[in-house]
């Protein structure tokens, strides 16, 4: 059996972590990433020893690369093609009626948010997108919020199957990380958000919020991990607000899993979300977190045992909850968060559910609705 993984090649961030966890742990014979354009993604893929082609899209629009897809399908012999991301699945969709083998799609966020700030052209492609998703063989929700949308978009329920995100909890940080290398004293309190640079993640709040803080405790840190379009923006919020020196921006970083243990919580501000990877690895990290109240976090976070949930406007109030909580206490929740998500959310757990629907869908699509 043979699958290719398609998916538009610039993802960053838990997108792309999610799809080369996968990869990785499915068996390299049967799996090969394709990709629209030249990116970080395929650079790690190939790290990976994961087969991968760049099919070269000229641009988003370029319709010429559905041709070079088709191809490649049937020359490879692929048997089940898995699409990942609006490109990937708005292209699919038109390839289908020309290809004869199953079409898997993982929802990774939400469509209403994926063209946030893009007025009637992003409406547009939003219900360009939704109407894609409707056509696959078969919808992976990575959270139950998600497999809610799926059926409110309009997809059959006997179509969803909800299969959670997962991390590789044997994966090490580097203890080569100290808190000295970037200018921090030993009693600094450390927030880490790992997220794009984008309206979705919403760091506004999380800039807002921490001002609060550190007011009133001048020890305190918000350091923001992951690059994107609202970079300057963000960058003249904290003069503004007085605080550089304080907020620190990383850009994109790839020992995320070496920084966060450096942190005394982490922090996720996100309008929307799936599954968000960023907290899984934060709880392979033990570090508890504060995060809003979306997508698939009240799975992650069941209790305030292992982190807070919370809303918009609560943000400020849980920061200085979690600063005036004793070492020992956050240290505590960080285990138990950690022993939490390893027992339930390992990437060795996603590839066997997923691999399960492979085998399904290889022997007949029809049978998927009466064994998931």
């Amino acid at each position: 059996m043979k699958i290719l993984h398609l998916n538009a090649g610039n993802e960053t961030g838990g997108g792309m972590s999610h799809i080369l966890s996968l990869l990785n742990m499915l068996d390299h014979d049967e799996v090969i990433l394709g990709v629209l354009e030249d990116g970080e993604m395929f650079r790690r893929a190939r790290q990976l020893s994961i087969d991968t082609v760049n099919f070269n899209q000229s641009f988003p629009y370029d319709l010429s690369v559905l041709l070079h897809i088709k191809r490649y399908i049937e020359e490879e012999n692929i048997d089940i093609v898995h699409t990942h991301g609006p490109r990937a699945n708005v292209l699919m969709n038109m390839l289908k009626p020309s290809l004869s083998i199953p079409w898997v799609l993982t929802l990774h966020s939400n469509p209403d948010d994926d063209f946030m700030g893009n007025g009637t052209k992003g409406k547009l492609f939003a219900r360009l997108h939704k109407g894609a998703i409707r056509k696959a063989d078969r919808c992976l929700a990575i959270s139950d919020s998600f497999k809610h949308l799926l059926l409110n978009i309009g997809v059959h329920h006997g179509k969803i199957s909800t299969i959670y995100n997962g991390v590789d909890f044997n994966v090490l940080p580097d203890q080569n990380s100290y808190r000295e290398e970037f200018g921090f004293e030993e009693n600094d309190f450390l927030i880490g958000m790992v997220a794009r640079l984008e309206p979705v993640k919403q760091h506004e709040l999380a800039i807002q919020s921490f001002a609060e803080l550190n007011r009133k405790n001048s020890n305190t840190h918000l350091v923001l991990i992951g690059n994107g379009s609202r970079e300057q923006e963000l960058k003249q919020m904290c003069t503004t607000c007085k605080l550089d020196g304080h907020v620190h921006f990383l850009g994109h970083r790839e020992d995320v899993s070496s920084l966060l243990p450096l942190m005394d919580v982490t922090l996720l501000t996100s309008k929307s979300e799936s599954f968000p990877l960023v907290l899984l690895e934060s709880a392979r990290a033990r570090v508890p977190v504060i995060t809003t109240n979306v997508g698939g976090v009240p799975q992650l976070v069941p209790s305030n045992k292992y982190g807070w949930v919370t809303e918009c406007n609560n943000i400020t109030a849980t920061l200085h909850s979690a600063y005036e909580k004793d070492a020992e206490e956050r240290k505590l929740m960080g285990d138990r968060f950690y022993n939490f998500a390893r027992s339930r959310y390992s990437s060795n757990h996603l590839a066997q559910q997923v691999t399960k629907i492979y085998d399904l869908m290889y022997k007949s699509p029809l049978e998927v609705e009466s064994h998931v």
